[in-house]
């Protein structure tokens, strides 16, 4: 009797993937617009181009990958667990040639390019930070150098900048890294704000203290930061969590929660009615704003230069000299 082998199963589509070319990098930098604005629709605004070819680019690089790096549909946009693994992959990529751009203008002693920089969020609002004048001061000293402005967390900004995603950064002073360098920059107040249909709203405020603030819900950053050490420290009884400020002012703003904001970006709400500080005098904390730059490997010229305008827009103004009569 003559067995008949079964059919040989077809061979599973294997990515051609050879060495990168420019049209590589072009699909990359589009898949990574992509997904930063959530979808086909929303990046044709920032690449200039429409959502037909946005799509036509993503699937080319799914064809030149092999896999399938996204799903699309009545859904939404969604990455696939491939797709998450190749963006992540793909800002390693992107960051280390941006290196080797800024290595290269180092060497011809010239800066161009993009400088990625990552704030903190509202800093904009504080008095004491002059971050705009930095900016301006290194637009007059790199005219070239195109600037890339993100508002993020703490934490991701410090892994941001370990792994070259961004070149230089600003936050509130939490914890040293060895891996990066640290330059004071300026302060911020951070007072204990409840909103006005708390039962604290409008209450004398004498008697408050640390102890007696452990019955009421409180609101705090969900990461390591100054928020959540002192929160900690105060066995405060955190009820909700955010992500940001503007997370935690909504929090207070229901009345249901005690939370943290700087002074400078509370002040709107207070001049309305929407929010009270409690003991202002007492139930406050107050954190030193530093920058951020990679110690390895050396930073490029432009970020250099940066951080260096950072400082100097930060120093404090040099004692006038009495006339002589």
């Amino acid at each position: 009797m003559q067995v008949t082998p079964p059919p040989a199963r077809p061979a599973k589509n294997r990515a051609i993937l050879g060495q990168l070319s420019d049209m590589d990098m072009r699909l990359l930098q589009v898949f990574k617009t992509v997904v930063e604005c959530g979808g086909m629709s929303a990046a044709e605004l920032e690449l200039n181009i429409g959502s037909s070819t946005v799509s036509r680019h993503v699937k080319d690089l799914e064809t030149r990958l092999g896999l399938v790096l996204c799903r699309r549909g009545r859904a939404g946009f969604a990455l696939t667990g491939e797709g998450q693994r190749v963006y992540e992959e793909t800002l390693r990529l992107l960051s280390a040639v941006d290196g080797f751009r800024a290595s290269v203008d180092d060497i011809h002693q010239r800066m161009g390019g993009q400088l990625e920089l990552a704030l903190f969020d509202k800093t904009a609002s504080n008095p004491r930070a002059r971050i705009h004048e930095a900016i301006a001061l290194f637009a007059e000293q790199a005219p070239e150098v195109k600037l890339v402005l993100h508002v993020a967390s703490i934490n991701t900004i410090e892994r941001g900048i370990i792994d070259g995603r961004w070149q230089v950064g600003v936050i509130p002073a939490h914890r040293n890294s060895p891996s990066l360098l640290y330059a004071d920059l300026f302060g911020e107040t951070m007072q204990l704000y409840c909103g006005q249909r708390h039962p604290l709203f409008g209450q004398a405020h004498a008697e408050l203290d640390w102890d007696a603030l452990r019955q009421w819900p409180f609101a705090g950053l969900g990461y390591h930061s100054p928020n959540m050490a002192l929160s900690h420290q105060a066995q405060l009884t955190r009820s909700a969590t955010g992500f940001d400020q503007e997370a935690i002012a909504t929090l207070i703003l229901s009345g249901r929660y005690l939370g943290f904001l700087p002074d400078h970006y509370a002040e709107a709400f207070e001049r309305r009615g929407l929010m009270q500080a409690l003991a202002p005098e007492r139930l406050q904390y107050s954190c030193q704003f530093v920058s951020l730059l990679r110690r390895s490997p050396q930073p490029g010229r432009a970020a250099q230069c940066f951080y260096e305008c950072l400082v100097k827009a930060h120093q404090p103004p040099a004692p006038t000299q009495p006339r002589r009569a």
